[in-house]
């Protein structure tokens, strides 16, 4: 099927190109930010893979009012700001609530609807109306082929600049299960799909603080077979010190050690763009 191309920035999201979601999963101090956002612009550079810098100014679904929840939208889309000065990235960040839309379109060039928020009517609509290209994470309570639904909303409300991310299925509790099927799922419903790599092995239910409100080790695994099965872009959470994060340090990747993690994804994606192409050639 052919997927729309979606620009962020100078992106061709859906191309035959993977692209990079990545950052810090919360907006922290300007020292990590600034030192992530470098290593990412290097990162771009050697390996040819263009990045969307993606962090949060508010993380509103903490399981504790002890928790960090981001410096919030003032002083948080003034870091993004600055990181996009200093390193060109397109940024990209969670939105909440409606009323924080006119803001967050203001510096953001990617609004994010969070997974468990992809049905609320009044928040995809006024995304919608900025024309900005909406990301539409995949809820965990919702069958794969039902993100046509919030995805019709945007197109409904006259915007079809839409990216859907697959973070996982809640499976049993305090699990997620990544179904390959739903990669199938989502492309045909014919936007870019991009694979929350990270988010899918969180434990729910752990502080993310936790060592054991993670499970690292599937990382390498289900990143390849989501690549093969044909996404156009990955998300990756990265931190300097993940162990120090002050949000999901159990799943964010060191991104000191991205480069070699994203080597094999770059060519499992080529391999599977030829196959695509030869697919359609012999259809």
């Amino acid at each position: 099927m052919q997927k729309k191309i979606v620009k962020v920035g100078n992106i061709a999201c859906g191309s035959e190109k993977l692209f990079l979601i990545s950052g810090p999963c919360v907006i922290e101090d300007e020292l990590t930010m600034m030192k992530t956002a470098e290593m990412l612009k290097e990162i771009s550079e050697r390996l040819h893979i263009p990045v969307i810098f993606k962090s949060s100014y508010q993380k509103d679904n903490r399981s504790s009012l002890k928790y960090y929840i981001g410096p919030r939208i003032e002083k948080g889309l003034e870091m993004l700001a600055k990181i996009k000065k200093e390193f060109g990235f397109p940024l990209l960040s969670d939105v909440h609530y409606p009323e924080q839309v006119p803001m967050a379109a203001e510096v953001l060039d990617v609004l994010q609807i969070p997974a468990y928020l992809c049905m609320q009517t009044d928040l995809i609509v006024a995304i919608a109306k900025t024309q900005k290209v909406i990301n539409i994470k995949h809820g965990q309570f919702l069958a794969p082929e039902n993100m046509a639904k919030p995805a019709q909303k945007a197109i409904d409300s006259g915007n079809d600049q839409i990216i859907l991310t697959e973070r996982g299925y809640t499976f049993g509790y305090n699990d997620l299960v990544v179904d390959p099927r739903s990669f199938y799922h989502l492309n045909q419903i014919g936007f870019p799909v991009v694979f929350d790599i990270t988010h899918s092995i969180r434990k729910y239910g752990i502080p993310s603080a936790d060592p054991k409100g993670g499970a690292r080790e599937f990382l390498p695994t289900i990143a390849r077979a989501g690549v093969a099965a044909g996404v156009d872009g990955v998300f990756i959470e990265t931190h300097p010190e993940p162990a120090k994060a002050l949000c999901d340090a159990a799943s964010q990747m060191c991104v000191y050690d991205l480069e070699e993690f994203l080597k094999p994804l770059i060519e499992i994606h080529e391999l599977e763009v030829k196959y695509r192409e030869k697919t359609l050639a012999l259809a």
